[in-house]
């Protein structure tokens, strides 16, 4: 079998984005059988395979392509091709609700991680404990240590699964605030939360709320000490 079939093969049945070494090692006996036998080689020819297949997949005949994501290969659909998707994928399941409380954290946790729920709540001006938990249950953020003050709290970062929810290689690729209101807005209340209560996208920056809009977090309210334990 062609390497190039083998790598596109690979890629479409990884469940999350696979890096060139996990490649690499799966195909290596192959690249070898054809004379290439050291392994800096053997990683080359298939990083150009790769490059190769991510250029086919980039051209406008294909409705999915390949890119660097969260430091692997992901296959995914294209951005033009997002609205027809998500019409088929909210035809299969109901939505998971996010609320806007969790969604304004999230951005905190993002620009300014790691961070600690006191820090968040100083950005925010309410108290963000419970939906902390939504995000952690969410495997959108995950605990990165302790601070070294007094008391000593909990820090939080984001994930692969966030990497991978909003398609980037790494945190260094976050793009501006305003730019990130805009994918939460078009990635996450198209989708997860009901038409009814969605709001503009100018909504969701970190900043000033009030206490009422807290309301309308999720009943979970799992203490971000017991989820950091």
């Amino acid at each position: 079998m062609p390497l190039k079939a083998q790598l596109e093969a690979i890629i479409y049945a990884a469940e999350t984005p696979i890096t060139l070494e996990q490649i690499t090692a799966l195909v290596k006996d192959s690249v070898a059988a054809e004379g290439v036998s050291e392994e800096p080689e053997i990683k080359s020819r298939v990083r150009s395979c790769l490059v190769e297949l991510v250029g086919e997949y980039g051209t406008a005949d294909h409705g999915i392509e390949i890119r660097e994501v969260a430091g692997g290969y992901r296959m995914s659909t294209k951005p033009e091709q997002h609205e027809v998707v998500r019409a088929f994928a909210r035809s299969l399941n109901p939505p998971v609700r996010l609320s806007l409380p969790a969604l304004e954290t999230l951005a905190v946790v993002a620009y300014k991680q790691p961070v600690t729920v006191p820090e968040i709540n100083d950005i925010r001006g309410v108290d963000s404990g419970g939906v902390i938990g939504t995000l952690l249950d969410r495997k959108l953020i995950t605990t990165a240590g302790r601070k070294q003050v007094i008391g000593r709290p909990i820090l939080y970062k984001t994930t692969k699964e966030f990497l991978m929810r909003f398609g980037l290689k790494d945190v260094s690729e976050l793009p501006s605030m305003e730019e990130f209101e805009k994918l939460v807005a078009e990635s996450f209340l198209a989708e997860l939360v009901p038409a009814e209560t969605a709001l503009a996208p100018e909504a969701l920056a970190p900043a000033e709320t009030t206490q009422a809009s807290e309301s309308g977090a999720e009943s979970e309210t799992i203490s971000h000490e017991e989820k950091g334990g």
